[in-house]
């Protein structure tokens, strides 16, 4: 069973300049815990759920939803901490959201989404499509599919892939072509000599052009050959999730290059589209670059956070190439060396 089979796909979403009073009132509306923050280009920035709303410290972990949306009802007083906070007119989206995002696409398991709740300790991700948010998969969805599942068996099969197929027709010219043999004129008597030398000259700009033209096409093939391979990896590094013994994996690679006298670790290579802005804040060097991660980066980087951090590593994200002269692939490095 897929995410796709399970999602929600009705989602309610807001932007990064979303007052947080408005994010209150849409929660209440459509009885939801939590909403994804997505960019003009509907792809998911953030989460803002009521527990980013109303803090997490000690005291307002206690605090449930339905208490603080019922509390939100007209005539009824509010905790004027909370009242304060959903009123600051300069409070945002943004300012409150937690990012990255680990999102899934439409093909992952639900096996694989369960294992990402638990593994990230969080209780919904967002499915995409081409990078775009087009559902989500809560704690909720698990145990509902869960539950028609056992109580009603189906086997649906869906066919999916097909065969993209082209061919390339070459046109065949004859090496030696008279133009007036063409038009009927009958050929007039010259040297031998000077007219081969003229027909060889002319037969040979037309290769040089044939060939120009060939490498044209191949530079042109190579051009989409290149922007496919990124989509694919794109695609891949969303619907491939960082499993614990991959973790493990990259881990024990770490403690090898520190034994050969490396102080740092590139983690993962991928391409810049793979982040929310195309790369734009890590190549500036913004603070809030890791909220621009999605898929694989981000899990990385929320694992980093959760285990690593505490215990003094650091995580640099770098630009490694400029094709064109815009970001290209971004390296996460792990790094233990000490400032």
């Amino acid at each position: 069973m897929k995410a796709r089979d399970v999602m929600t796909s009705a989602v309610v979403s807001v932007s990064p300049d979303t007052p947080i009073g408005d994010i209150a009132k849409i929660l209440r509306e459509h009885g939801v815990s939590a909403v994804p923050v997505v960019d003009n280009a509907g792809a998911p920035i953030g989460m803002v759920s009521e527990g980013d709303l109303i803090g997490r410290d000690g005291a307002d972990r206690e605090a449930r939803r339905d208490w603080w949306l019922t509390m939100l009802a007209e005539g009824e007083t509010l905790n004027a901490d909370f009242l304060a906070a959903v009123r600051a007119p300069e409070r945002r989206a943004r300012d409150v959201m937690t990012a990255p995002v680990v999102a899934a696409g439409e093909e992952t398991e639900v096996t694989e989404i369960a294992r990402l709740l638990t593994a990230h300790r969080i209780k919904r991700v967002p499915v995409l499509r081409d990078g775009r948010i087009v559902g989500i998969v809560s704690r909720a969805d698990l145990v509902r599919a869960l539950a028609e599942t056992k109580s009603e068996p189906t086997d649906k099969v869906k066919a999916t892939g097909g065969l993209l197929a082209g061919a390339v027709a070459g046109v065949d010219r004859r090496f030696l072509h008279r133009p007036h043999e063409a038009n009927g004129a009958q050929p007039t008597e010259q040297p031998r000599k000077s007219d081969e030398t003229a027909l060889i000259a002319a037969d040979f700009r037309q290769l040089v052009a044939d060939h120009d033209h060939q490498e044209l096409l191949h530079r042109e093939e190579q051009r989409r050959a290149a922007a496919q391979g990124r989509r694919n990896r794109l695609a891949e590094l969303i619907e491939n999730h960082i499993s614990d013994e991959g973790w493990r994996g990259l881990m024990h690679r770490a403690r090898q290059m520190a034994q050969q006298g490396e102080k740092e670790f590139m983690l993962l290579r991928f391409p810049s589209q793979l982040c929310s802005d195309a790369g734009r804040a890590i190549n500036v060097s913004e603070p809030n670059w890791p909220a621009t991660l999605r898929g694989e980066a981000a899990e990385i980087y929320l694992r980093w956070e959760q285990e690593l951090k505490p215990n003094g590593f650091w995580l640099a994200a770098r630009i490694l190439e400029f094709p064109g002269g815009i970001p290209g692939d971004i390296g996460l490095f792990l790094g233990w060396a000490q400032a």
